[in-house]
């Protein structure tokens, strides 16, 4: 089938890209713009550096805007869902769905009005398996805004390495949220993946923290060429 990934440039829905990737083509990445973090349904973090990763993909991207407003979001959802379908004749969209029923229910619905199947590739898998799986599948990714109890200033930027995600579950255990961080307890930005051509090096950033919340703001990056 022809795939359009809803795509914030968290790991989820990049590893939900690649894995429709594997078994369908991939024809473009569809991003939702919210005004502010307050939105039920949309990633907010570093959102404009997302041109960065499709051009690293080498996928057109959409953008839409929309100012956030519980369930009215949808409306936005479902204008850009149609017109990716238009401009690149797809058959369905992937979202990376973990354990949000919320979410998962709001897109298939767009994505059934829209005369499209909806791809959730991740739904159901143990948090702890995807985040091994992100390790073996080499993802590299960062922690870009904290919001829960345990997860401190010090995880604003960090890379979610072997060390990092035993640190995340150990954690996740202990205070008792999701390892995946799908309850809005932290969101994460790739910088590099199978997907990619180019790597994402950050040149520049800011940590602001408020309380006992966090957003580790990009300033500055560009695509180098992939390690070896």
């Amino acid at each position: 089938m022809k795939v359009g990934a809803l795509f914030s440039g968290g790991k989820d829905s990049t590893y939900a890209a690649y894995l429709a990737s594997r078994e369908n083509e991939l024809s473009c990445l569809v991003t939702v713009l919210p005004a502010s973090e307050s939105s039920y349904m949309f990633h907010y973090p570093d959102l404009k550096w997302t041109r960065l990763q499709a051009e690293a993909a080498g996928l057109p991207q959409l953008f839409q805007e929309t100012q956030g407003v519980k369930e009215e979001e949808l409306n936005d959802l479902a204008a850009v869902v149609a017109k990716a379908k238009k401009t690149y004749g797809l058959e369905a969209i992937c979202s990376g769905a973990m354990a949000s029923r919320y979410q998962k229910e709001r897109v298939e619905k767009v994505c059934r009005e829209a005369g499209l199947a909806c791809l959730s590739p991740l739904w159901g898998v143990d948090p702890e398996r995807h985040l091994g799986s992100l390790l073996r599948d080499r993802f590299v990714a960062i922690v870009v805004s904290v919001s829960a109890l345990g997860l401190d200033r010090s995880w604003l930027g960090r890379e979610l390495d072997q060390a990092a995600v035993d640190e995340l579950v150990a954690l996740s255990r202990k205070y008792k949220f999701h390892a995946g961080l799908e309850g809005g307890e932290g969101e994460t930005f790739v910088l590099d993946c199978p997907l990619f051509k180019a790597a994402i090096e950050v040149l520049g950033s800011t940590t602001r923290w408020r309380g006992d919340s966090g957003v580790y703001e990009i300033g500055d990056a560009r695509l180098v060429a992939k390690p070896t």
